[in-house]
This record gives structure tokens, C-alpha cells and sequence, in this order.
């Protein structure tokens, strides 16, 4: 067995209006560094009355970052990390505010503030050098996990990738289930499904544990009470529950690690700039075979909640494409482990790599 010494979250705050804690909670940090704090904060709450809630000093930074064009990237928070050192100087800490990829954002910049050269050079596992500041998230959607993961993912001009060390855990996040009721019905279940297909993918591998099973199991739980019971779809109930269930899921994978679904998904999301869960969604359909089960499962949560996924996607992609695609996918071999074992390289190449983008 793998035995991994994970750092989690420092301090969880949990519930309706549990953002209004913010202020209270970051007060004693402001007295770190330059005594002043960043918030990264997604570009959609520009303007609207989350934005005037922020509690920022008027020596505070506040970035509004578009995330909806691309995922975050090495040379997006190589100028984040830039800007605010020549404006500021070393923050106090740091602040993210929306979705997954701004958790991200907020996880890298905060680490990069303390570490020379590019983010490119950290892609990978414990390369970070040295701490970063005092980072803190607040999921404005939930399903990604990101607020409790080990990694902040980037597309670098190479690859996608992760910062992943124990340094890029949040000190604190706060979980006010009151901030998802924004999210479009769409993104709202492509990011449930994210948590759904990380446990689905945990429990399905090598590495699946007792701690990991626990984590999973509850999450799953949670996740076919919001999408499959009787009571499933939006309400603030089902909203808390899925906020629960993105954490749990996200703690499962701490201890065990995702599979085929997320291999294939970085490759759509590096080539074809597909956000993070759709590419999950678009590829998890065409993996029967790989986790019976949770395909037959989750299509049946298409169906009740009327999603409609394109198919025959592949016919419109050059060889070339799908070539780049599977290079992508096979350059995570944790990924391959978790799903085959060590002897994964006796059964995944390019060629079969290829053969599943094909299904699409």
C-alpha cells in the first residue's frame, strides 16, 4: 500500500452566510508582510453584489480574472505573481472567490509569490521550494474539489500539469453553500459530475482504500440524493449537500487518485481548450467498459436532468489532433497507475490512447 502523509485544510467554515466571516477571519493575517491582501476573485461577480461584500481595505488588490475563455496558466500567474510583487510587495496573503479554476489561481499565485523563475518549472510533484503566502478559498461553485485539493492545475506551453505539494493546500476555506445559487443549470451539474466522476474513479483503481472508500462513498451518497432522488435538482437543501459533497470528494482523492476519465479530459482540455468538467462529462459517456457502473449511472442522470452531450465529435478532428491529444493524456502516468496498476504500460500506448478520443 502507498501510505501518503497529507496536509489538509487548517480551518473549514461551513454554512449560509459563512462568507460574512471573512473580514473577522483574515484580521489577525493582515499584520504578515506588507499588511495588505489580494483577492483573485471570478470576472462574473464584477458589478454584481458579491463584489460589494468583499470586505478589501483601500490598501487592498482586487483582480477580477476572466476564467471563462481558458483555464488557468503558467504564464497567467507568472504575471499575477508579477504584478502584485512590483506594485506591493509581498501580500499578506491571499484571497480566491469563484470556481475551480480561480481556487486554482489563487493556490498557485500565492505559492509563486515566494518561489523565483516560472510557474513552469514547478508542474509536477514537490518541486515547490519554499512556502507560499497565506491563501484562502471560497467556491462559488461546487464539484471540482479544488478547494481541498493538494494541486493548483495549469496548461504550461507544454503541459497540463499541477503544482502539487503540501504548501498548496488553503490555510482556511469557507463554504457558504448561499454563493452557488448563481451558477447556470448547465454548469451547475458538468461540475457536480466532476465531484461524482472523482469518486467514481477513486474507488475504481489501485489505490482505493478505507480512507479513501469513506470519503467516496458519502460523497457519492450525497451526489445521487442531488441528481437521482426523489428530491434531486436545484434547491438550497441540494445545494448544501453538493457543496459537502465536493469537498468529501476531493478528500477521497487525497488519498487515492483519479483515473482514465481525467487522463482524457486534460488532453481535451490542453488541445481543444474544453473547461475542466464538460471534458470530464464529454469523455466519462464513452467509458463503459472502464467503469460500468458509474457510466450506466451517470447516464441516467443526463436523462433526468435533460442534458444533451454532443456525440461524434471525433469525426471532426484531424489525426493530428487526436495524436496531440493522446500524448497529453499518456504524460500522466498517475493517472494510468491508478486506473491499471504497475503494469499499466503493458495496456495503455498512443495507439490505444487514440482509440478511446475516437469514441467521442
Amino acid at each position: 500500500m502507498q501510505h501518503k502523509n497529507f496536509k489538509n485544510i487548517d480551518k473549514v467554515v461551513f454554512g449560509r452566510g459563512a462568507f460574512n466571516m471573512l473580514d473577522e477571519i483574515i484580521a489577525p493575517i493582515r499584520k504578515e508582510n506588507k499588511n495588505y491582501f489580494v483577492f483573485v476573485v471570478d470576472k462574473y461577480f464584477e458589478g454584481k453584489e458579491l463584489s460589494k461584500r468583499i470586505p478589501a481595505k483601500p490598501e487592498d488588490i482586487v483582480l477580477f480574472e476572466d476564467v471563462d475563455q481558458h483555464e488557468p496558466t503558467t504564464e497567467q500567474i507568472d504575471n499575477l505573481r508579477d504584478r502584485i510583487l512590483k506594485e506591493k510587495g509581498l501580500p499578506s496573503g491571499l484571497i480566491g472567490i469563484g470556481g475551480g479554476s480561480i481556487m486554482d489561481i489563487a493556490k498557485a499565485v500565492a505559492l509563486m509569490l515566494t518561489n523565483e523563475g516560472s510557474s513552469t518549472l514547478y508542474q509536477g510533484l514537490n518541486l515547490i521550494k519554499k512556502p507560499g503566502v497565506y491563501h484562502l478559498g471560497i467556491p462559488t461553485i461546487s464539484g471540482t474539489g479544488a478547494e481541498c485539493s493538494s494541486t493548483a492545475v495549469l496548461t504550461g506551453p507544454v503541459k497540463k500539469l499541477g503544482l502539487k505539494c503540501e504548501w498548496t493546500v488553503f490555510n482556511q476555506v469557507i463554504l457558504d453553500p448561499e454563493l452557488i445559487k448563481s451558477v447556470p443549470d448547465d454548469w451547475w451539474f458538468n461540475t457536480g459530475m466532476d465531484t461524482y466522476i472523482h469518486c467514481i474513479e477513486s474507488e475504481n483503481g489501485t489505490l482505493n482504500n478505507a480512507f479513501s472508500h469513506a470519503y467516496a462513498e458519502q460523497s457519492l451518497s450525497l451526489c445521487r440524493e442531488v441528481f437521482l432522488g426523489s428530491n434531486s435538482g436545484r434547491s438550497e437543501v441540494n445545494d448544501d449537500k453538493l457543496m459537502v459533497a465536493s469537498l468529501m470528494g476531493g478528500l477521497s482523492l487525497s488519498y487515492s487518485e483519479v483515473g482514465v476519465c481525467h487522463a482524457l479530459s486534460y488532453g481535451l482540455s490542453k488541445i481543444l481548450d474544453y473547461r475542466h468538467c464538460y471534458a470530464n462529462c464529454v469523455a466519462f459517456q464513452h467509458l463503459d467498459d472502464v467503469y460500468t457502473d458509474g457510466v450506466k449511472e451517470f447516464k441516467q442522470m443526463l436523462v433526468k436532468h435533460k442534458i444533451v452531450l454532443p456525440q461524434n465529435l471525433s469525426k471532426t478532428w484531424s489525426d493530428e489532433t487526436i495524436t496531440k491529444m493522446a500524448e497529453v493524456a499518456y504524460n500522466l502516468p498517475h493517472m494510468w497507475h491508478q486506473a491499471y496498476g504497475d503494469s499499466w504500460k503493458e495496456k495503455v500506448n498512443i495507439a490505444s490512447i487514440k482509440e478511446l478520443y475516437k469514441r467521442m
